[in-house]
């Protein structure tokens, strides 16, 4: 798909912790997703935020004995505060709960769909876990517990509003198997499916004041019950563009000709890849054209999860470990499908073999080289040639695209590492300081190229890393800089 215009998105995490490693993979993946196509020239789009509005962030208030917004905005402000220790590029930050954009959105979301004949009230009793903030089926529930929490439900008997999910199975099953709406990987697109094809009960999209502690937004014309958390958190995806205000952000980015590409985990694949489409074909809106699916980080085997309380501080490893190392360790350990199992020996023994070991200590052999035997003056590129080193650097732009565009981070990030390894083997091949000094500056001047490729293919992996190997391989006042460590080791 070729267009200028590319909207990328995360989930808006609930804010009843500070933020974990598991959200910092879907930051680091949408914002690679960004930075890569932004290289190429397109108009891009980056939105993330918090999902204030969900009972989990009430009850976690009550526990601390403090009001729910203050807890909200603290944990909010932690989560905005990724941005810089992530080296994000992050284009809109939304809350739900402070946001003017927002609630004028949903409820406008939400009438549309009224008018379309999906909206209606019921009286429903079910199997409600807080924690994934969902109703489960008994066939849904292995051991009478959640399978995401491994907590037994509560009972919830009550009249709510419901959406007429159970309409749209038919077209929902065309979109996706269609390709009309792409999911990423094809393990998540049969999951999603099979789900479809099991049937589609309608649910339930509000809940009553009273269970909601009076937290969210009221439904419209109907005060005494508050929109469902989800139906509510699903929206800023539109409400963020001013959907609901007609601003010209949606029509530029939703409404027109552009890539919008959700970025989520799997344990709400449901939600964006069934519930999220349906709502918008009711409501007579474009659908997003990508969602990629990535699995969990787990530790010990365990998910990594604020309410279980297996979490890994992303903020506190970057300041041990630093961000390159970590955004490395995210996409170059994290599969298309598999949880992943993190270490900070794993982080460690990754950044010290391919960061310090591989491209850094390149770069400074490189620059060392040229230093001694040209005092500091880069040689002329002059002619490629036909060696393995010229045809990976001529290859690694597509095959980097080719891979990102597959949402595949491993193979994006081992087609930069190619480079680095051929540039590597011909230093051992050739051994520079062995050639007459024509020879010698010719090869220098490929291999000092081709760090300065892998500065602009690391760019939107490592955006630190490749402006240091990019300042380390410029000669602005005729002479390269003295060689200092680019990554070093850990």
């Amino acid at each position: 798909m070729t267009t200028s215009r590319f909207y990328v998105t995360t989930t808006i995490p609930y804010v009843n912790a500070r933020p974990h490693l598991g959200f910092a993979l879907e930051l680091v993946q949408a914002d690679v997703l960004a930075r890569h196509h932004r290289a190429r020239g397109e108009q891009v789009r980056l939105l993330t935020g918090t999902d204030d509005n969900s009972l989990k962030n009430v009850l976690a208030a009550q526990a601390q004995g403090v009001p729910t917004q203050e807890l909200v905005d603290r944990n909010a402000a932690a989560f905005a505060a990724l941005r810089e220790p992530l080296a994000l590029s992050t284009d809109d930050f939304i809350r739900t709960s402070r946001d003017p954009r927002h609630r004028v959105g949903v409820e406008r979301l939400w009438r549309s769909c009224a008018e379309a004949g999906d909206i209606y009230r019921k009286h429903y009793e079910g199997q409600y876990c807080v924690g994934c903030e969902q109703f489960y089926t008994a066939a849904d529930l292995p051991g009478g517990r959640c399978p995401e929490h491994r907590e037994p439900p509560r009972l919830v008997s009550e009249e709510n509003w419901f959406f007429r999910l159970s309409r749209y199975a038919d077209r929902l099953h065309e979109v996706i198997s269609s390709g009309r709406l792409r999911i990423e990987p094809a393990v998540r697109r049969n999951e999603v499916l099979g789900l479809i094809s099991a049937g589609l009960p309608d649910f339930s999209i509000s809940r009553s004041q009273g269970r909601a502690r009076g937290w969210g937004i009221p439904v419209p014309g109907d005060p005494e019950q508050v929109v469902y958390v989800w139906w509510d958190a699903l929206g800023n995806y539109v409400t963020s563009l001013g959907y609901g205000q007609d601003g010209t952000d949606y029509q530029r980015w939703w409404a027109g000709r552009s890539r919008r590409v959700h970025v989520v985990g799997k344990g709400v694949l449901r939600f964006h890849a069934v519930y999220w489409p349906a709502m918008l074909l009711s409501a007579g809106l474009p659908l997003p054209t990508e969602v990629l699916v990535h699995d969990y980080l787990t530790v010990g085997g365990h998910k990594i999860s604020k309410s279980a309380g297996t979490t890994v501080d992303p903020t506190e490893l970057v300041r041990r470990y630093g961000v390159d190392a970590l955004r490395w360790w995210l996409l170059r350990e994290v599969p298309l499908v598999g949880d992943t199992d993190f270490t900070t020996d794993r982080l460690v023994a990754r950044a010290n073999s391919e960061l310090a070991g591989g491209l850094g200590n390149l770069v400074n052999r490189v620059v060392s080289m040229i230093h001694r035997y040209r005092g500091g003056e880069p040689p002329a590129a002059g002619k490629a040639g036909a060696n393995e080193l010229a045809a990976a650097c001529r290859a690694a732009p597509q095959r980097v695209h080719e891979a990102l565009d597959a949402f595949d981070f491993r193979r994006a990030t081992a087609a930069v590492l190619a480079v680095s390894e051929q540039a590597n083997r011909l230093i051992g091949r050739v051994r520079p300081w062995q050639l007459p000094p024509a020879e010698r500056d010719a090869t220098l001047g490929q291999l000092l190229e081709a760090c300065r490729t892998l500065a602009d293919l690391l760019t939107p992996f490592l955006p630190d890393a490749a402006a240091r190997i990019a300042a380390q391989c410029a000669a602005p006042d005729g002479r390269l800089p003295t060689p200092s460590p680019i990554l070093p080791r850990l």
